[in-house]
């Protein structure tokens, strides 16, 4: 009894008014709040891409395709990377992305699982796309990597040759070996699945 007594004689010496808390003025609240309506509409969600990722496009929106200096079955040496210095062949063109897959470069594995009870799951080396500034163009004759140059030859015909060598790449039989090449990984791969 003594403590609630004191308890209340320490409220009656405290001077607070009903406008007031703490030294600033006190407005009771609303018990019904008004409805408003929010004058904000709401934005669209725009998705921002990273400068590396953005790409130009068309009027259609498809990106515009960046031509590569490198084709189909051309014979090529790494010059950055992780397979730097290896030398091997272009077995796929990925133009959307400008990379270029080669053969037995750039090996990744990839787990596979078992697609029935009998077929055991297995670990398969893929080859996987680089792109294709970090390749250059290499002859096997002298054995030396080049960059690539244009030029246009007495019939009229346009060719790709090697600067330092001056070795014409753009030939109807390298073009005809790539194609059978292809045509036997295709079969290949058509045999094995």
């Amino acid at each position: 009894m003594v403590a609630m007594a004191a308890l209340q004689s320490s409220f009656t010496s405290l001077s607070i008014s009903s406008n007031s808390f703490l030294g600033q003025p006190f407005s009771p609240l609303p018990l019904c709040s008004p409805l408003v309506k929010s004058t904000q509409t709401p934005g669209s969600i725009v998705a921002k891409l990273k400068r590396w990722e953005r790409k130009k496009c068309k009027p259609n929106s498809l990106p515009v395709l960046q031509k590569m200096h490198v084709k189909l079955g051309d014979t090529v040496k790494v010059i950055s990377g992780h397979d730097k210095d290896k030398v091997g062949e272009i077995t796929e063109i990925i133009k959307h992305n400008s990379k270029v897959v080669i053969r037995e470069i750039n090996l990744k594995t990839k787990h596979v699982k078992s697609r029935s009870e009998d077929e055991p799951g297995q670990i398969v080396k893929i080859e996987a796309p680089i792109h294709s500034s970090n390749v250059m163009l290499y002859s096997k004759d002298q054995k030396v990597a080049s960059r690539v140059g244009h030029k246009t030859l007495d019939n009229g015909k346009r060719v790709r040759y090697l600067i330092k060598t001056g070795e014409i790449i753009d030939s109807a039989e390298n073009w005809k070996k790539a194609v059978k090449e292809r045509e036997k990984t295709t079969e290949a791969v058509a045999v094995a699945s």
